[in-house]
């Protein structure tokens, strides 16, 4: 096999550029804006088409001289994005050569590895979307390739490749991408890249794809985002990613639990190629692109852009962090909040948003701007700082703001943080200069009450003579769920105002009280009593989602498989979610014997409102010894396979909010301690 020449590569790129920007041209007007002749231009096309990178069809058309129409297929599209980098490359190495026979010196422009760090914060970045035109034919194309369905996070990823946020990626990482960004945050070509992209599927969709498959990228509503050619699929080695990426193996980090019980078992990659982008109907003023960002800096002159970084509502030690950084970097500010995926249990993007425009007005409108960035978090820290860094970096910003423990997740299975205060700090510093973005690092900020004002923590020298102030997240949580006062020095009352109206005091929020436990403990009985006493109080709608109640009315079809249990759950959770959020009071009473489902019903409760896990600690044996129904003695004998504390296993509830023995017990007592549980957590009134 003959590789072509580069002279035959940059014809086929100027060839492939000119289809998908003026598919309607006409042969000669292309033949000039290709640099070739006519002659020339027919052989070129009569290539193209025989390798499937252009379609051919007849042009409705009055002129005779233009028969026929050119639109790129799924293939060209991927082959002009590789194309394109080459062409750029040897441009660069052309200049580079020029520059040292006429000076002596290399340029530097020309990157090591990849071409983007040679672009400035105001000139574009590379995007993977094809013309309107060439999209809308790709569209009716695309229609008849194998579909996936997008979860939330890889609609946030796709996103951010194909809008040049994740440049210099062109797609879902290779297998040997994403091993050399699981070992040392490097792609196989020795770019810096820290955190693996990939498209994560089941078992059963990635063994009816072959190597070479085109596939559609399909959103939530079934919309076709974009298309896929399939290069890689491989089983991961989860374990291996949680250690070297998020620093443990442990599930108490929300981005190992996702990467072991809600990600797929199957890694693809490939390259993308761009339709459309997502719909946003919220806030769509505020979403911006890369160039639209780096455009909208060219036009206001902004030469230095120092971003921060926010996934939580704006106080006021946040407004003087900010100042002190575009002082220090003599910069403009960009404030820019991620309204993707956070952490659960954070404040949701409308609440945070809403919050952020009512005190913009504190900030200098001729040197401040603020834009939304919908980045799937994945809360890893030190490399989640330098991936922050290198997304604000393709958003044309110069430097960027790392506080006191970026992007961390909070504390271990051990009660201790997963990362040093300023493990993110040290990681940026090491990496900046070859990132092309510079930091801005600050300390933890304190209000000091004698001088009114922010100041540095560590840097406080007569803190023995002063009175220092500080309030916690988690004091904050408290002092919303109980109705507190929350100072102005803190907050700005506007924020505060918004807080209140999304978090109001737990005493008036819903709640879900989620009872778990063997067959037969008793579950449904005291979850019957706690519903009667808590309709007695009133004030709240109470709803009842007991596990045989649910199996008839909402999960009927479904059989006692681990799938379909977990499904079952999850559609209670769902319900319970939806009760929480409205205000009511959802008391659930199924088996649920598997923690990781638990979890997940939690975070889905917890973004809306309190979740209280009651595990009623009935024996096995006294389970057995209740038995009206007979189900454990035609488990014994094998009759109901795959039976809870028989034939499969229960986790039992290590930190439950409420653990009630029910041997022994009467059932008022049992509902009696419920409710004693959740006067204590303020969420009834005593």
């Amino acid at each position: 096999m003959t590789h072509p020449t580069p002279e035959e590569e940059d014809n086929l790129f100027r060839l492939l550029r000119q289809v998908d920007i003026a598919p309607a041209a006409s042969q000669r007007a292309m033949a000039a804006a290709t640099g070739v002749s006519l002659g020339r231009l027919n052989a070129l096309l009569k290539s193209a088409i025989a390798r499937g990178f252009i379609q051919i069809s007849d042009r409705d058309s009055t002129d005779r001289r233009q028969r026929f129409a050119y639109t790129l297929t799924l293939k060209g599209a991927s082959e002009k994005a590789r194309l394109t980098d080459r062409f750029l490359a040897r441009k660069f190495a052309e200049y580079d050569a020029l520059h040292a026979e006429l000076t002596g010196s290399t340029s530097g422009f020309v990157p090591m590895n990849n071409r983007t760090n040679l672009m400035n914060n105001l000139s574009p970045i590379p995007e993977l979307y094809v013309s309107y035109d060439s999209a809308q034919k790709l569209k009716v194309e695309a229609a008849d390739l194998v579909s996936h369905d997008l979860t939330p996070r890889q609609i946030c990823d796709l996103e951010l490749l194909m809008n040049g946020g994740f440049n210099p990626l062109k797609g879902f990482l290779s297998e040997a991408d994403y091993d050399g960004v699981v070992d040392n945050m490097r792609l196989a070509d020795g770019t810096l890249w820290p955190m693996p992209i990939t498209l994560d599927v089941s078992e059963g969709f990635a063994e009816s794809l072959e190597i070479g498959q085109d596939i559609a990228l399909r959103d939530q509503e079934g919309v076709i985002l974009a298309t896929m050619t399939v290069t890689d699929r491989w089983t991961p080695n989860k374990a291996r990613e949680a250690e070297k990426v998020f620093g443990a193996d442990d599930s108490a980090h929300p981005a190992v639990n996702y990467l072991h019980n809600q990600a797929g078992k199957i890694y693809l990659g490939g390259p993308v190629t761009g339709i459309q982008q997502p719909v946003h109907y919220d806030f769509k003023s505020r979403r911006d692109t890369p160039n639209e960002l780096r455009a909208y800096f060219r036009k206001m002159g902004w030469r230095k852009v120092v971003a921060f970084q926010t996934r939580n509502p704006l106080h006021r030690a946040h407004q003087e962090l900010t100042f002190r950084a575009a002082r220090e970097a003599q910069a403009n500010l960009l404030i820019h909040p991620v309204v993707g995926l956070t952490k659960p249990g954070d404040v949701d993007h409308f609440t945070r948003v809403r919050c952020y425009e009512a005190v913009l007005d504190q900030y200098p409108q001729a040197t401040t701007s603020m834009s939304l960035l919908n980045l799937a978090m994945r809360m890893a820290g030190p490399r989640e700082a330098v991936w922050h860094g290198l997304i604000r970096k393709n958003h044309g910003c110069t430097h960027f703001i790392v506080g006191r423990d970026h992007a961390g997740p909070g504390a271990n299975s051990a009660g201790e943080d997963f990362y040093g205060p300023y493990d993110a700090q040290e990681l940026f510093r090491t990496h900046q200069e070859e990132m092309g973005i510079e930091m801005v690092d600050f300390k933890h900020m304190v209000y000091v009450q004698e001088r009114a004002q922010y100041e540095p923590n560590d840097e406080i020298a007569d803190r023995d003579n002063v009175t220092i102030l500080n309030i916690s997240g988690t004091e904050l949580r408290r002092r919303l769920a109980e109705g507190l006062e929350i100072p102005e020095w803190f907050s700005f009352p506007e924020v505060v105002t918004e807080l209140r109206r999304t978090r109001p005091p737990r005493a008036k929020q819903g709640f879900t009280v989620f009872f778990t436990g063997f067959s037969g403990s008793g579950k449904s009985t005291i979850a019957n009593a706690l519903m009667v006493k808590l309709m007695e109080q009133g004030g709240r709608p109470v709803t009842l989602l007991d596990g045989d109640i649910v199996r008839k009315n909402l999960s009927s079809e479904l059989g006692f498989s681990k799938e379909h249990r977990d499904l079952n759950i999850r559609r209670i959770g769902y319900v319970a979610s939806e009760i929480t959020k409205n205000g009511g009071i959802a008391i659930c009473a199924p088996i649920a014997p598997y923690a990781t489902t638990r979890r997940a019903v939690r975070e889905d409760v917890e973004a809306f409102g309190a979740f209280v896990e009651v595990h009623v600690a009935t024996s096995i044996e006294e389970c057995e010894r209740r038995d009206r129904k007979g189900l454990y003695k035609l488990a014994r004998e094998g009759k109901i396979k795959e039976f809870t504390g028989i034939s499969d296993p229960y986790d039992v509830p290590e930190n439950p909010e409420l653990s009630v023995e029910t041997e022994n017990v009467d059932v008022d007592n049992c509902a009696h301690q419920v409710l004693l549980k959740l006067e204590s957590m303020g969420l009834i009134k005593g």
